[in-house]
């Protein structure tokens, strides 16, 4: 395992969890019909739990490129690293979104509205408002991020041999932050807090034969790219700022 296929790994899987409890929620004549905003939320909990585990070890399992912008701008991953973890992320979540097409794919068939069969794969909002659903995407990584840095040791942020990411705090802190933010903060635009998590399979979406569905909304899905990225450089500069302060 090298980091970049923990990367692909973790995503894929993340994804394929997470968007498989939302499928199976809202899709019809599934199991888990009916199953409620409670059960998705716990099963994308879940779902990070699954990548950190498996991506922890090897790349501290940022699983997402908001996580490693701010462990970039903070000096604890290499700008040169950057963009190859922004690949490997968007592969893994372009790997899931398929497998929960092809786990799902007579759920898909058998449900008309293009807007269920949409979320099975990427956001949108509750109330359209372009401003208000970008401010809920900073916010939301935000707390995501600046909760890790504060989670994480003081004593290991300052050791460069210690990778600072998901993988580093351990994989339960980690899923019980994005539950609290999925209960608190994903009602206004389902909490993408993820570019990857969405882009990727928005792109799916868009490629793979799914019968009846609608647009991919592709007006909108700057928000969950620009709003998670804006989130986590504010997140990381306020933790910097503080950690300078108090030296």
């Amino acid at each position: 395992m090298n980091p970049l296929l923990a990367e692909f790994l973790g995503t894929m899987l993340m994804i394929l969890l997470g968007n498989g409890v939302v499928a199976n929620v809202i899709l019809n004549k599934t199991k888990g019909h009916g199953g409620g905003w409670i059960v998705i939320t716990t099963g994308w909990a879940l779902a990070v739990f699954i990548g950190v585990v498996i991506a922890g070890p090897s790349s501290g399992a940022h699983l997402n490129p908001a996580v490693s912008l701010a462990l970039s701008l903070a000096g604890k991953l290499s700008w040169a690293q950057f963009p190859l973890f922004i690949i490997a992320q968007l592969l893994g979540a372009m790997a899931g979104a398929f497998l929960v097409w092809l786990m799902y794919k007579d759920h898909l068939d058998d449900t008309a509205d293009p807007g269920l069969i949409q979320a099975c794969y990427c956001t949108a909002p509750a109330i359209r408002n372009t401003g208000r659903n970008l401010i809920s995407e900073i916010i939301g990584t935000f707390v995501l991020l600046f909760t890790i840095f504060y989670i994480v040791d003081k004593g290991e942020f300052g050791n460069d041999k210690t990778p600072i990411g998901m993988g580093s705090l351990g994989a339960v802190p980690v899923s019980l932050l994005v539950l609290a933010i999925g209960l608190s903060l994903g009602g206004t635009t389902g909490y993408a807090i993820n570019p990857v998590r969405d882009f990727g399979p928005r792109l799916m979406h868009s490629i793979l034969p799914v019968k009846g569905k609608g647009g991919n909304g592709w007006d909108y899905a700057w928000i969950p790219i620009i709003g998670p990225l804006a989130g986590a450089a504010l997140a990381a500069g306020l933790f910097l700022c503080m950690q300078a302060g108090s030296n």
